[in-house]
């Protein structure tokens, strides 16, 4: 009779495992669930983002947003002490009436994408300009200076 060392291992019960696990993640409905979950994030409405570009001088931060077929009154801005948040709101009216005026369809949609940019340094909230034209929004940010201490 030989007895077994506690070195030998038995790999059939791990492997066992192992092909359980895939096959629960393989089969419905968890695949399903599994890309459903990755079709939310790749569409809208999180997948809506705003590219921005970033430029700093030694007195001022500039925001370039690229918003082609976006009014100007769709976009709004809200400045805080080192942060602006750019937010695009479209909203959308579509009703479809048949030929004596009746009201066949009637169909409100409302898409919201925004983009919160941190700032390194305090700004004057005061002082903030922003223009668009052309689909291009520029938003120009004043720094705050501090006060500077001499060290004695």
């Amino acid at each position: 009779m030989t007895e077994k060392s506690s070195n030998d291992k038995n790999p059939e019960p791990i492997n066992h495992l192992m092909k359980a696990m895939n096959d629960f993640f393989e089969h419905r409905p968890v695949k399903g669930f599994l890309e459903n979950l990755d079709e939310l994030f790749i569409s809208s409405p999180f997948s809506n983002h705003l590219p921005v570009e970033l430029k700093e001088t030694d007195s001022k931060y500039i925001i370039q947003a690229k918003l082609p077929g976006i009014k100007k009154e769709q976009i709004e801005i809200d400045v805080l002490h080192q942060y602006i948040t750019i937010t695009v709101i479209h909203h959308e009216t579509i009703t479809t009436e048949n030929e004596h005026q009746e009201l066949i369809q009637h169909q409100d949609t409302m898409r919201r994408a925004s983009r919160t940019i941190p700032l390194t340094k305090a700004i004057d909230t005061k002082n903030v300009k922003a223009t668009y034209e052309n689909g291009l929004l520029t938003v120009s940010i004043n720094k705050l200076r501090g006060k500077k201490v001499d060290i004695t």
